[in-house]
This record gives C-alpha cells, sequence and structure tokens, in this order.
C-alpha cells in the first residue's frame, strides 16, 4: 500500500510534542489505602510518545510543555532529559504552599481479577496555564520539524491550552509538518469545565487541523459526536464497529488521512488479548491477534502510536507501521511505568513474528 503522507526529511526534530508533563504514583499491586510505598513514573500521553520515539526508535524529539521550579519539576526534568527529549520549557515559580504544581496520577496495577485504579490531583496544575504566545512556534518550526503531535488530555485541561493546540497546528501546517492527535477521551477530565458538549466543540476543532487520528470507537463518539455504527462488534478485537464510523470520520474531517487504535480483550487484569487497527485512505488494515501478560498496561496506547508514528516516519507502508506500533505497545505492557524499555530489534522481532504465540 503506498504510504498516504508526504514527510519532511533532513529536519531538526523528527517529532514534537505538546502536552502535559504528570508524575504517577505506583504502589505496584498494593492498593492506595494499604500502600507504604511508591515507585515515580514521569509520564504524560504526548511525552510518552515523544519518549519512545527517541529512546527507543533513535528518532530526534522534542516537547514543548510547563514545567515548576521545585523538586517534582526537577524530578520530571531530569527524567525528560534520561529518555533524550529536548524540552521547550515554559517555566513557573512555584509559591512553597499552593502552587502552580505538576499534576499527580495514582495508579495501582490491580491483579487478576481486581482491576487498576487510576484518579488524578490535577488541582491548579501548570500545564493548564498554558495560553497562546507561550511558545515561539515560528523559531521552533523554522528549524525543521517533522511531525507535530497533541492529545485530549491536554485539550481538556483548561479553555486556553485548546488554543494553544490550535496555534502550535497552524504553524506546523504552514511548515510542511505532519499533524498527529490522540483523542484519549476521559471522560472524568471534561467534566469539570463543560462535559460533553465541550468536548465535541473543542476536539471537532482541533481535528480540522490533523493528519493523523488515534481513537477507538467510544472517543470518536464522545470527543468528536460521531454517531455509532449500526454494526456491532462481535467482541472488543472486532474491528467491524471502528470501520463502520471511519465514513463518517472522512465526511466530517477530510484532511484525516489515517485513524489508528488498539484493540483491547480483558481477560484479567494481568491476561488480554491485544490487536490493532488502521485505516488509511479508504482501506482498513489489521493487525494479528496476541495473548499478552501484562505487568503494567499503563502507556500501552501510547506505545502503540509512537511504533506506528515510527513506522510512518520511517517510510514504512501503513500495513508495515501498524505491526511495528502493534509490537511496541503489546512490549510496553511488561515493563514498569509508562515509558519503553525496548529496543528497536525487540519490536521488529515481534512485528515479524518472534517470540510469542500468535493467533492468525
Amino acid at each position: 500500500m503506498d504510504h498516504p503522507l508526504t514527510i519532511r526529511r533532513e529536519c531538526t526534530f523528527d517529532f514534537l510534542a505538546l502536552g502535559a508533563l504528570v508524575h504517577r504514583l505506583d504502589p505496584g499491586i498494593i492498593p492506595f489505602k494499604k500502600a507504604t510505598q511508591c515507585s515515580i513514573h514521569v509520564s504524560g500521553g504526548e511525552f510518552n510518545c515523544a519518549a519512545n520515539l527517541a529512546d527507543c526508535f533513535g528518532l530526534k524529539t522534542a516537547i514543548a510543555t510547563a514545567l515548576v521550579d521545585y523538586p517534582i519539576g526537577g524530578l520530571i526534568a531530569e527524567r525528560v532529559k534520561a529518555m533524550g527529549v529536548t524540552p521547550f520549557y515554559k517555566r513557573f515559580a512555584h509559591d512553597g504552599v499552593t502552587g502552580p504544581n505538576m499534576a499527580a496520577v495514582y495508579s495501582d496495577r490491580g491483579h487478576g481479577v481486581r482491576a487498576p485504579v487510576v484518579f488524578y490531583n490535577r488541582s491548579n496544575e501548570a500545564a493548564a496555564r498554558l495560553q497562546p504566545g507561550d511558545f515561539d512556534w515560528k523559531a521552533i518550526f523554522g528549524r525543521g520539524v517533522a511531525w507535530f503531535h497533541s492529545g485530549g488530555i491536554f485539550a481538556s485541561l483548561s479553555t486556553t491550552t485548546p488554543e494553544l493546540i490550535i496555534e502550535g497546528m497552524s504553524e506546523a501546517r504552514a511548515s510542511g509538518a505532519i499533524v498527529s492527535f490522540d483523542l484519549n477521551f476521559r471522560e472524568k477530565l471534561w467534566a469539570p469545565s463543560g462535559g460533553a458538549a465541550r468536548a465535541v466543540g473543542t476536539l471537532s476543532r482541533i481535528v480540522e487541523h490533523v493528519d493523523v487520528l488515534v481513537g477507538n470507537e467510544e472517543d470518536l463518539q464522545k470527543g468528536l459526536g460521531i454517531p455509532g455504527p449500526e454494526v456491532h462488534a462481535t467482541s472488543a478485537l472486532d474491528p467491524a464497529a471502528f470501520a463502520a464510523m471511519m465514513d463518517g470520520v472522512a465526511a466530517r474531517f477530510p484532511r484525516v488521512k489515517v485513524v489508528a487504535t488498539t484493540l483491547r480483550e480483558v481477560q484479567s487484569t494481568n491476561r488480554h488479548r491485544w490487536s490493532a487497527v488502521v485505516w488509511a485512505d479508504g482501506r482498513l488494515l489489521v493487525a494479528p491477534t496476541i495473548e499478552l501478560d501484562v505487568l503494567d498496561r499503563v502507556g500501552g496506547g501510547d506505545g502503540f502510536a509512537s511504533g506506528f508514528f515510527y513506522g510512518l516516519l520511517a517510510g514504512e507502508g501503513p500495513d508495515a507501521a501498524l505491526r511495528l506500533g502493534w509490537a511496541h505497545g503489546a512490549l510496553l505492557t511488561t515493563y514498569p511505568g509508562d515509558t519503553t524499555m525496548a529496543t528497536l530489534a525487540d519490536v521488529r522481532a515481534l512485528a515479524t513474528g518472534a517470540s510469542a504465540r500468535i493467533q492468525r
């Protein structure tokens, strides 16, 4: 299948993300009410993609984001540097008491029949203060950027973050960069500021600028207001419902050339069946189904997106890019934390069928 995108070459940055950095407190399989210690993972959907693309795939990546000058900000900045991501920080001073703050995400992993639990403290979050004019996009894109990415969680944080996303996307388009967006619809994040109605209006304005969209049927319905299909999926791994919504996506958003998402059937917290699907220029492609033994599911979707983006950036066709995203997302669920510990050799080996039981 022909490559659906025209990607700039010889850029300073292969990939630039715009989003919030967070720290995730992880007590492992112990519920928080009984926890006595936690691991700290630095995360954020947009950062995860930039970090994965730099650390595993060897690309030159950057992130535009907020950073607070206090110890948690220092911890986060150290991890950004360690993952090989170039930061463009809008810096904020902490008042020593109320903030602004780097957001905290709390999530225990669950186990077996006990599901994972995720909740947030995004009170007075620095990233929510970001607004148009905070970054010199002309200077950044003037250095050469092949791909620009943001997501729905960042869009939900305030009334100014969507406008900043659109500002960045507009400059990205003017410079010739590919624009991607992960809908990542989280109902609880939109609820305090207008709920579903605001989400649909806001995300629809953003997606008008997008070439590559990441999102499943629920994201498309709740995030963009696209009606659900008459075709019903027979299981969580059946792409029929996703496929039936693509005409609606194409009609509403003619700029979108590619839509991709993971397919996951949860048998228990630690046992998933995993696949992925992509729609590219009217054609549907489906990855194999694999059985996963899951250590930590957080970040698996970002792992898929980053592997898929890598394939497209590397000039692979959508089918090969889909396999790379599918493989990297699967591998990421076998590591603690939100970002990759895989090598490109690991990803290519799984993508071509090595070492795992694949059901075709």
